[in-house]
């Protein structure tokens, strides 16, 4: 067995100790990274590292053997990804997939190659079926193709958890993975053409208050239900897995909660001050038909449960965006 496979962890009331840990984050720029690497910080962590793509590009093999060489850490934390809305998924269903998929298999290739003590791997709700029963648990996971619309980018994924575990399994590779649900809050991205449904309904409902429209648009039928989680508590769930989790299944990590999207426009545009109509589009795909995940996996293994409610996390969100649209710091 290889190194990795011995390592010897504390038990899970005392964690791994990451404090001590040289912890090494990919995509710790975007922006579920730049939270996580704060979060690791505030814990105490002082060899914390976020390279840039610019300097690692992690589709290119030789990336992640030049990453891991440098750097030497003792846990790798996998957040890198290519993803967006319904609508970005539908025009580069190509490169979400391959982009995905070999950041991270080179990575966990060369992972396994360094004798990396712990690799996290972010997942996402995504993976799922799209008929699968409600709430999503980790057990059904296997049990019917992915929605249409994201099924590229969820079985990048999803392949990457089945190489972690196989990996596991003939070399001793310690790793984990969280199944993840739609993050939101300060710092998400805005950019309408590939932004998630709620930075980009805040930033219609903001843009068409300050215009005096009448109407804003949003497509499909609103009935489709999504769960949301704020990117703090991600990032929390996150610090938590890496030290206390060591099991090779997934996990899911999110709210518990879900919201019809119709109930979701409604709530934004009266937070943002928006009186016009909200007129849905059934020419453009709903995605996927209902998502909630059971969160009783995360609170029995990490003691993790959401603490920002969807109203809270909405109200800061509103804030830092039009702070930033003021400074010019938010694409207009």
């Amino acid at each position: 067995m290889s190194q990795a496979g011995r390592v010897s962890f504390r038990s899970k009331e005392t964690g791994m100790y990451v404090k001590e840990k040289s912890i090494l984050v990919t995509g710790g720029s975007g922006f579920l990274g730049k939270h996580v690497v704060d979060s690791f910080r505030k814990t105490g962590c002082k060899n914390v590292v976020a390279p840039r793509k610019k300097e690692f590009d992690l589709t290119e093999p030789n990336s992640a053997r030049r990453l891991l060489g440098q750097y030497r850490p003792d846990i790798v934390v996998h957040l890198a990804a290519v993803c967006g809305g319904i609508g970005a998924n539908l025009r580069f269903p190509g490169t979400f997939l391959y982009q995905n998929l070999a950041m991270g298999m080179h990575l966990i290739e060369e992972c396994r190659k360094a004798q990396i003590e712990k690799t996290v791997l972010i997942g996402t709700v995504c993976s799922y079926p799209k008929f699968a029963a409600i709430p999503f648990r980790e057990t059904g996971l296997w049990n019917g193709y992915p929605e249409e619309t994201n099924a590229p980018y969820g079985l990048a994924k999803k392949l990457l958890g089945v190489q972690l575990q196989a990996y596991r399994e003939e070399f001793g590779l310690v790793g984990i993975q969280l199944l993840l649900v739609n993050l939101y809050g300060p710092g998400d991205n805005f950019d309408l053409t590939t932004s998630h449904v709620i930075p980009a309904l805040i930033r219609k409902c903001v843009e068409a208050r300050d215009q005096e429209a009448g109407e804003i648009r949003v497509w499909g039928t609103g009935r489709p239900t999504r769960e949301f989680l704020y990117v703090e508590d991600a990032a929390r769930a996150i610090i938590l897995a890496t030290e206390h989790l060591d099991s090779p299944e997934p996990i899911n990590i999110g709210s518990g909660e879900d919201i019809a999207i119709a109930d979701l426009v409604r709530l934004i545009a009266s937070k943002v001050g928006f009186e016009g109509r909200v007129c849905f589009d059934p020419s453009h795909p709903d995605g996927q038909p209902r998502r909630r995940l059971d969160v009783s996996k995360a609170k029995q293994s990490l003691a993790f449960t959401a603490s920002t409610s969807l109203s809270e996390g909405l109200d800061r969100t509103i804030a830092w965006y039009l702070s930033n649209l003021k400074n010019s710091r938010v694409a207009a």
